[in-house]
């Protein structure tokens, strides 16, 4: 496990990837982003699904992001990424201001490369904890 910085938060990550329909890992995503950076951290979760999408074998160009602006079953802090063709799911987040600061909760099917998930998260410039379902 990678050093976790909230360990309420990993918890809670963990309660969300418990056993459903499908088998899920996921990623918290610490940013020095603040509520007055909403743009920044909405192209922040457009960069960290596509890097999700690769590493679960999609092209992310063949992605979109499907936001909780657009449904009313959905807050405002909640995205997903989901397959042009027959809209799929990829990955789900939910952005969360925490201390003054974003962190982002990704979730996404087991069977996507965890470690090169978490790899291109910090190749963004990231610091991310893995969360293992």
């Amino acid at each position: 496990m990678d050093s976790v910085i909230d360990d309420d938060l990993y918890r809670r990550t963990q309660q969300l990837l418990e056993p459903g329909e499908i088998e899920l890992n996921g990623a918290i995503v610490h940013s020095d982003l603040g509520s007055d950076a909403d743009i920044e951290m909405h192209q922040a979760c457009v960069d960290i699904g596509d890097v999700i999408a690769e590493n679960a074998g999609h092209d992310p160009k063949d992605t979109y992001v499907y936001s909780g602006t657009d449904d009313t079953d959905f807050s405002s802090n909640q995205h997903q990424g989901l397959t042009l063709d027959g809209e799929e799911f990829v990955w789900e987040c939910q952005q969360l201001l925490r201390n003054g600061t974003f962190d982002v909760v990704f979730y996404y099917e087991a069977s996507a490369d965890q470690q090169g998930i978490l790899d291109g998260i910090r190749d963004l410039g990231f610091e991310v904890t893995g969360v293992e379902g």
